[in-house]
């Protein structure tokens, strides 16, 4: 084998998953058919679950470093929206980009209505306060995060085509071709593998033309700061200079991949707004739909997607790249864990049984949004019910949960309410936070009893499984933790649980063990 795996596409998605395998040991190459990060205006922020995989990787300075200065463009851009007066605190255009926690079709939810106290929300930790990351960013993180693990990122290689059996599978390029054990399609919402291997796609059929772009125009200042709804559509103004979004329902484009053109985007600005700004130029522009589809299964023999080769639906709450990141967490490390002999091939199994339901749930919140945004007076009236629930708490926290995918829970064993949920960032007693013992990407037994039985069990696993004692006094009614690679807890108890030890054993034995007969590297 020339690798153990090939990653086709090498964006944030891609670039996630080479470097989770590369923790767990495999070897990688990442063919990617561009040769820099794409420029084009894409996903301009990042929802708490990506965020949260990113800061268990360490990578939590570099997103808030690139927030502070997108923050600060924002605040200039307000500050020229109102005539340089400085006043980035006193306004409803101002509160649209801080002291929000994101939209719902275009609706801003206010950070001062959410409830922290429900689960899934307010235990997040520092990840939590990140939100203005753009897609491009998080790619430039990864390729560096990459190189340094050793990732073989071959840039301006693009796949042709494969050929897989049941041992290997080839895969040609431009460039020639390597052998791999395993192929895994992150290469978009056109992926060339998910159509070359033959996985079924259904779904939904656009309805809408979306058009994002950020340019250079004049006759602006009549353009409402954030997301307006308009008798033709909806649009998008900030929340840096230029940037303008468009949401019109008259059927989706003729052709989705022809140029957008300043006069373009002109008509479609005047058309939606009502305002007749001129463009004068275009810095970078791009055109979506609303069309939502999903693979029915992850996995087809070795060949796997991730990422929008497996989901593809409209932009609108920016969740895909999270949804993304979430998928190439999950992946990574049983895929590597298999590679290794660690696992069987049926852990595997686990990943569509996991992250496919979580794609459905994302593909319907970004339906729901395109049905509130509709300009017919049905959806209209559908609208302002959603506008008054979400100015009330329970209504802002209900829909900030469903955004930032606090409801996520795989179906585990265990019954401890925090089995099968993202673990929570525990602050531990001398010890930081929890997520500052997740970066090497292995499992954690997260003692908080000083309990020698439990830290014996775990034993049996070393290399596979670390342990850390600490004590976590906001939390003093739990026991312990096991805590996945992928920071989704595996089992918990209670102090005074009867069945501690059992019980994780249990789980160590489920997700951990190697297979009897297996012969594993060193």
């Amino acid at each position: 084998m020339d690798y153990d795996v090939v990653v086709a596409g090498g964006g944030p998605v891609g670039l996630m998953l080479a470097c989770e395998l590369r923790l767990g040991g495999a070897r990688v190459a990442v063919l990617e058919r561009r040769t820099e990060v794409d420029l084009t205006i894409k996903g301009g922020a990042i929802t708490t679950p990506g965020a949260e995989a990113l800061y268990r990787r360490g990578l939590l300075p570099a997103m808030a470093e690139v927030q502070r200065q997108a923050v600060d463009r924002f605040r200039a851009f307000i500050r020229e929206h109102n005539g340089g007066n400085g006043d980035e605190g006193g306004g409803r255009a101002a509160g649209q980009g801080l002291g929000i926690v994101g939209h719902f079709a275009g609706i801003m939810l206010r950070a001062d209505l959410v409830d922290h106290a429900e689960p899934g929300l307010g235990d997040a930790g520092p990840a939590a306060e990140i939100a203005f990351v753009t897609q491009q960013d998080i790619e430039r993180m990864l390729g560096e995060r990459a190189q340094e693990l050793g990732v073989d990122v071959r840039r301006g290689v693009e796949l042709t085509g494969f050929d897989a059996d049941e041992r290997a599978v080839t895969v040609r390029s431009g460039h020639g071709a390597v052998r791999a054990g395993w192929l895994v399609g992150c290469d978009g919402g056109r992926s060339t593998v998910r159509k070359l291997a033959g996985f079924a796609f259904p779904g939904t059929e656009p309805e809408i033309t979306c058009h994002q772009a950020v340019v250079e125009m004049t006759g602006a200042e009549d353009l409402k700061v954030g997301w307006t709804a308009t008798d033709t559509g909806v649009y998008a103004h900030g929340p840096m200079p230029g940037r303008v979004v468009t949401v019109e329902f008259d059927g989706p484009p003729a052709d989705r991949d022809a140029p957008v053109t300043a006069e373009d985007l002109q008509a479609r600005l005047r058309h939606v707004c009502g305002v007749d700004v001129t463009v004068t130029g275009v810095r970078t522009a791009t055109r979506f739909t609303d069309h939502a589809r999903q693979v029915t299964e992850y996995r087809r023999g070795r060949v796997l997607l991730a990422g929008d080769a497996a989901h593809v639906h409209s932009a609108f709450g920016s969740q895909g790249l999270s949804l993304g990141i979430g998928d190439a967490m999950n992946l990574g490390w049983k895929l590597a864990a298999v590679i290794a002999g660690r696992a069987p091939e049926g852990l595997l199994d686990t990943y569509t049984r996991e992250r496919h339901p979580v794609g459905a749930q994302v593909l319907d919140w970004t339906r729901s949004q395109v049905a509130a945004m509709r300009p017919d007076p049905r959806s209209r009236a559908l609208r302002a019910i959603v506008s008054d629930l979400a100015g009330t708490v329970a209504g802002t926290t209900y829909l900030t949960a469903r955004l930032n995918g606090a409801g996520v829970r795989y179906a585990l064993a265990d019954a401890h309410p925090l089995t099968g949920r993202s673990v929570p960032d525990l602050e531990l007693a001398g010890a930081g936070r929890l997520a500052d013992h997740l970066h090497a990407g292995r499992a954690l037994l997260l003692d908080l009893t000083d309990d020698p039985e439990l830290r014996a069990l775990a034993a049996r696993y070393t290399g596979r499984v670390d342990t850390l004692t600490a004590r976590c006094p906001s939390r003093p009614e739990l026991a312990a933790v096991l805590v996945r690679p992928d920071g989704f807890t595996a089992w918990a108890a209670d102090a005074g649980a009867p069945t501690r030890a059992a019980g994780l054993a249990e789980a160590l034995e489920e997700w951990f063990a190697v297979p009897e007969g297996a012969v594993t590297p060193g």
